[in-house]
């Protein structure tokens, strides 16, 4: 700085300070400075106070005070862009406005961000270091808030292995020097308050590693995205007001482990296109009234979504999720979302979400080597990838992983009204050894091969979301006979509420996918599953991952000509329907879609134009609208005391009969099947009381689209003993069907 003149210094002008070391202010022009606000804004002297503002090519720069002082000019201390003026009559200095002119006399005034005080206090670091802050999602990421006085976005972002972070966005050109971050302690977590900014502009953290990379990050905090394939995350403001308030109250006092529940499983982006508008997807509020509309007609009860947290490649159908906390920018904003979980739940229906906790992709905008380290995952290839998938898996034993995900998991019920989360793939997250050979994993500390760290964040998983959100659904997608999975934490289980059961659906699909001809040697597949039914609380599922990848469409599994396999899916949906265990089935499953789910084309709707294919529909329906009427076929479904076997052994007639039962009303269902194409006339019951036991569902119904063979109604019970019952019934059983009977 040039010294003074005796003119200039008897008039008293604001002066310039000094007094930054080198390597601060090497750090600083390097972007590489852990507290920049220690240098930038208002610093107190012995006598005054400094103002100093990083402003790269600007022409000229000043700040604006209120009141007495008016504008004053800043000189440049450094041709970098460094500018700084002394007050010698200030003792503190509000936030004010600078004044930045560049070159063409271009010119605009903003708040210096360098002058506010940190947005995130002592609490929310000790509670992130330790891994508990239940609302993380509420200080991280990108926030409006009014701040001093100044209303703005507060940003934070943890990257401990980072030399230093900015903020870049569509406001501030993408210029890394101009919003650097500062790092609060030892927390590592960066954070800025940026005065002004609007809704909907896009921005990522630029991230400078220590061996020199600069990296360009999406918020993993983010609540909104842009549409793929672009990758910036965007801030937002949220607006959506529900008006589910009944539908909570009501949630919050139920068990649906003594309700119905009915689950129609989908895919957002091929359940229905617009061919008039070249087959684009459905939005989000296209979709809720199409949606509730489709299942109140259909009789379900819930409706899962597969993952509709942002991801960038469509076709991992969105199980490799690169921003947790945002919904999917493909078919409409956060607040759209809100309106179709909304509108469903005003319809009476409720929201499962898939929800992805075991692993995540490799792109390089997302979470992964996302501060140029392990951050969120190992960094030992053997505990830090998935070798099936290509994907990371995360670090469960680092407290601020656990906490992004417990805070995410909480976020989505809270702010998005869901009713449960369906966790997949929870078999990986449990066994160190999971698709692993011999050497390509590393036991845990005891030698096992159980992810001690996996099992202690699930069980804590499910004790949060249970006590906060009484009525909430949490089921796990766990492939393997790891035991406890829906039993409560204090019993040593993993405190899920239920368990999708794999087996029952590996064997079921397996039997009914044999040539009948054939059925009578693989018996066992059909009545296996009742040894372990009340192990767990069971879902029963027929999901998206039994109808792709060359497994064929349900119709397609089925053996024969095209009115057996008709006939076989029938028989086969009304025996799931009656079996212990909730329900859940793919979309098109429904009206028996015959090519393979493509997540790339819509559904082939179409063919409901077709008798078999609505018909199938009515099954499906009627199923359902008697399952929903029937306490006896759920309101003891995890209790051995809802079944009774009538006649577990014919083999020989590919039949089986059994009871469902409601230990409180005392109504009871004889079920009864025949999976053979013979129709067995005159084919005695055994059961356990005498009266009028009235047909409640015919698969071979001309409704239906079968033969129409049936009971006339119904039967009388007569007293002669039969399958170690005191009473039997005389059934006329169709060929490949499965008949129910309200009992007296």
């Amino acid at each position: 700085m040039s010294p003074r003149t005796k003119k200039e210094s008897a008039k008293p002008k604001p002066k310039t300070s000094s007094g930054i070391s080198q390597g601060d202010l090497h750090s600083l022009l390097s972007l590489s400075h852990g507290d920049p606000h220690s240098i930038l804004g208002i610093h107190p002297q012995k006598k005054g106070v400094s103002i100093r503002v990083f402003r790269p090519e600007a022409k000229s720069v000043s700040i604006l005070l209120n009141g007495k002082g008016g504008e004053v000019a800043l000189q440049c201390s450094h041709p970098a862009g460094l500018f700084e003026v002394h007050l010698d009559d200030r003792a503190e200095v509000p936030p004010y406005r600078v004044k930045v002119e560049y070159a063409g006399n271009k010119a605009f005034t903003y708040w210096d961000p360098y002058a506010f005080w940190p947005t995130l206090g002592e609490m929310d670091l000790y509670l992130l270091g330790e891994g508990n802050h239940q609302k993380l999602h509420e200080k991280m990421g990108a926030h409006f808030m009014a701040h001093q006085g100044v209303e703005g976005v507060s940003f934070a972002v943890w990257a401990p292995g980072a030399k230093g972070v900015s903020v870049v966005g569509d406001f501030n050109g993408w210029d890394g020097r101009l919003h650097p971050m500062r790092r609060l302690g030892s927390s590592g977590i960066w954070e800025i308050f940026i005065p002004e900014l609007s809704e909907g502009m896009n921005y990522k953290y630029e991230i400078r590693t220590h061996d020199g990379r600069r990296l360009l990050k999406a918020d993993p905090y983010a609540f909104a995205t842009e549409k793929p394939p672009l990758t910036a995350s965007v801030v937002y403001r949220p607006h959506y007001e529900f008006k589910d308030r009944e539908w909570m109250a009501n949630r919050a006092k139920g068990d649906f482990l003594r309700k119905p529940l009915s689950i129609y499983e989908m895919h957002l982006e091929s359940w229905r296109k617009v061919p008039e508008e070249g087959d684009r997807p459905l939005t989000y509020r296209e979709m809720a009234v199409q949606l509730a509309d489709y299942l109140l007609e259909m009789g379900f009860t819930h409706v899962e979504f597969m993952p509709v947290m942002e991801h960038p490649f469509g076709g991992s159908w969105g199980y490799q999720v690169s921003s947790y906390y945002a919904p999917t920018a493909r078919f409409g904003t956060p607040d759209d979302f809100k309106f179709l979980v909304d509108h469903l739940h005003q319809k009476g229906i409720g929201v499962i979400l898939d929800w992805v906790p075991a692993h995540f992709p490799k792109d390089e905008f997302a979470l992964g080597r996302f501060d140029g380290t392990a951050l969120y995952e190992h960094l030992d290839p053997r505990q830090g990838e998935h070798p099936d998938w290509g994907t990371y898996v995360f670090n469960f034993g680092r407290n601020e992983v656990r906490n992004f995900l417990l805070s995410n998991a909480l976020y989505w019920l809270s702010e998005y009204h869901v009713d449960g989360l369906r966790l997949d793939a929870v078999a990986s997250m449990l066994y160190l050894d999971y698709s692993r050979k011999e050497g390509e994993w590393v036991p845990n500390q005891f030698g096992g091969n159980e992810n001690l760290e996996a099992i202690s964040f699930l069980k804590k998983l499910n004790e949060l979301v249970h006590a906060q959100f009484p009525g909430v659904i949490m089921a796990a997608e766990e492939s393997t006979a790891w035991p406890g999975v829906s039993r409560p934490t204090y019993t040593g289980g993993l405190g899920f509420g239920f368990k999708w059961n794999m087996g029952w659906m590996h064997d079921t699909l397996f039997y009914f996918s044999r040539d009948s001809v054939y059925r009578r040697y693989d018996h066992n597949n059909l009545t296996f599953g009742f040894l372990y039914a009340w192990s767990e609380n069971f879902i029963l599922p027929l999901s998206h991952d039994e109808v792709v990848h060359g497994k064929y469409s349900m119709i397609d599994k089925m053996p024969g000509d095209r009115w057996q396999k008709f006939a076989n899916l029938r028989s086969l949906y009304a025996y799931m329907w009656a079996h212990p265990g909730k329900k859940l089935i793919f979309m098109g499953s429904e009206f028996a879609q015959f090519h393979e789910w493509n997540h790339e084309t819509s559904l082939d709707w179409h063919l409901t134009q077709w008798a078999d294919h609505w018909r199938m529909q009515n099954l499906i329906s009627d199923l359902n609208r008697l399952y929903k009427g029937n306490p006896a076929l759920w309101e003891a479904d995890m209790d051995p005391a809802g079944f009774q076997w009538i006649d577990a052994s014919n083999a020989d007639d590919n039949s089986v009969a059994f009871l469902r039962k409601s230990p409180a009303t005392g109504r009871q269902v004889l079920v009864t099947g025949n999976f053979s194409p013979v129709i067995r006339n005159g084919y005695r019951v055994g059961v356990p009381k005498p009266g009028y036991y009235r047909e409640l569902l015919n698969t071979d119904s001309h409704l239906y689209g079968g033969s129409n063979f049936g009971n006339n109604g119904g039967v009388h019970a007569e007293p002669m003993p039969w399958h170690g019952q005191p009473y039997s019934v005389v059934v006329a059983l169709p060929p490949l069907a499965t008949v129910w009977f309200e009992a007296p």
